[in-house]
């Protein structure tokens, strides 16, 4: 049913509604910080992304067949929806070659409390997923760095149901509820362009922390406090449950997104997880003459237990035939990360609508419980690149995700015991390409392109009976989005 919703979408589109001029300087950035990156995207599946426009008018009659939207926003009622749709396929490489189609309809519904019922500086807001189709990493490529943003198993989620209250004139604002941290944690705004997942939730925190932390397709019961004394200087912290699956692994399936599969555990019992981070906004005030760009500093702390990836609770090796096969439990992961988002160049006499953006994300995690201990990425985008083209959005991304000491060492431990010649886990890379072309606002088609370095940070293939590593891949894939 979707399908045909989204192949009726694109025969409406063709309406003759004219294209609406929009302002992007009015809307915040991602993450909800003020918009320092003059090459953000008309439409990003990243959870961080806002809002930014609609096909409703290019739906004719069935844009809004009731004429209930306008009359429900006065009143503080708004919904959107967000249908994007997936085709990817690793011609080259990976455990072994092939082609998917995924898809997710995404819903939002935003109730602002002080028009609906007078309750001054009140928010309630939800957004639930539905999930199709296959991912390409984790059946065909073996990547860590996941080719998709929206790869998940199938499912029909609730992901975050939050209540927000303003206070001290808006400068302070508390959320509780069950919340995520990649909507607002770790957010680089130019790198919502790209579709690989590691551009969004970067995957230093998605490997590490259990059940992937608290991002997409999971989210957890948490509280955060965001304080704002100026629109150049935020500062916030978030308390979240540690595990947003649960600690259960021993069941006969630990898939963390079986165990928690509509989103509706809200596990409050786990060892804790708190973020925090600042972040400086400069050259916001609008003169032509500047250019924009924002700093953030962050880091995490997971209070849990973790499984050790190399001895076992008598401290020899767990690939030791005389081992106890029982690993050694670890306290804590912990990290700290540093993002730069940098408009380097403005077209003359186009505002804030085209130019240049780059962003750089650095983290270290050195705790002994991390898979990767050190994960960079980096990006340039250009918005109104090619003339007659103002909307459109060109990038090209690298990420660089290195394997911890106990990892690398688990392997070398491995090899020594068995006798056996196999590879040894030391870094995965992407590199991406990307081009999201606006057909209406609320509507974009995105070809892309990745290649990726040592899948599985170099792990043997399973399919492979020499146990080759697995080979460089080569995705190549589209991607089509449409706001309503």
């Amino acid at each position: 049913m979707l399908r045909h919703g989204f192949a009726l979408g694109l025969c409406l589109v063709g309406g003759s509604a004219q294209a609406q001029q929009l302002d992007l300087s009015r809307f915040r950035g991602a993450g909800d910080d003020p918009r320092t990156a003059i090459a953000q995207p008309e439409t990003t599946s990243q959870a961080s992304g806002g809002y930014v426009s609609s096909v409703e008018p290019y739906l004719g009659p069935l844009g809004d067949p009731f004429g209930i939207r306008p009359g429900l926003k006065a009143r503080g009622v708004e919904y959107s929806l967000t249908y994007v749709a997936d085709f990817l396929g690793n011609p080259i490489g990976g455990v072994r070659r092939g082609a998917i189609v995924e898809d997710r309809l995404n819903l939002r519904l935003n109730l602002n409390l002080e028009r609906l019922v007078g309750w001054d500086g009140a928010t309630i807001h939800t957004n639930a997923y539905f999930i199709h189709g296959t991912g390409l990493s984790r059946y065909y490529v073996g990547n860590l760095l996941t080719t998709s943003v929206i790869e998940a198993l199938p499912s029909t989620r609730l992901y975050v149901l939050w209540f927000d209250q303003k206070v001290l004139d808006g400068k302070l604002a508390i959320r509780g509820g069950q919340l995520a941290a990649d909507t607002e944690f770790i957010v680089s705004q130019t790198a919502t362009l790209f579709m690989n997942s590691t551009f969004g939730w970067p995957a230093i925190t998605g490997l590490n922390l259990p059940s992937g932390g608290p991002a997409y397709p999971l989210a957890t019961p948490a509280i955060r406090a965001k304080f704002t004394p100026d629109d150049k200087f935020s500062l916030q912290i978030g308390l979240f449950d540690g595990d947003p699956a649960g600690a259960n692994r021993s069941g006969p399936d630990p898939e963390p997104q079986r165990l928690n599969r509509t989103g509706t555990n809200f596990r409050t019992h786990d060892p804790a997880l708190v973020i925090a981070e600042a972040a400086y906004a400069y050259n916001t005030d609008g003169d032509p003459t500047t250019l924009p760009g924002t700093v953030t500093l962050g880091g995490w702390q997971n209070f849990g237990r973790f499984e050790g990836s190399r001895l076992d609770t008598s401290g020899r090796a767990l690939a030791d035939p005389a081992s106890n096969g029982i690993a050694r439990r670890l306290r804590g992961n912990a990290g700290i990360y540093g993002i730069l988002d940098q408009t380097l160049y403005r077209e003359p006499g186009k505002g804030e609508e085209e130019g240049l953006s780059a962003f750089v994300r650095a983290s270290v995690s050195p705790t002994r419980s991390s898979l990767i201990d050190f994960y960079v990425d980096a990006g340039l985008a250009y918005k109104g690149l090619i003339p007659g083209r103002d909307s459109d959005t060109v990038g090209l991304g690298v990420g660089y995700a290195h394997v911890g000491a106990d990892a690398h060492r688990a392997d070398r431990d491995a090899i020594l015991y068995t006798g056996k010649v196999m590879p040894v886990r030391k870094a995965e890379t992407v590199l991406e390409a990307t081009y999201q072309a606006l057909v209406v606002p609320g509507f974009t088609v995105q070809p892309d392109v990745q290649y990726i370095l040592r899948p599985g940070a170099g792990i043997a293939n399973p399919r492979d009976p020499d146990g080759r590593r697995v080979k460089n891949a080569l995705v190549l894939g589209v991607r089509a989005t449409v706001q309503y």
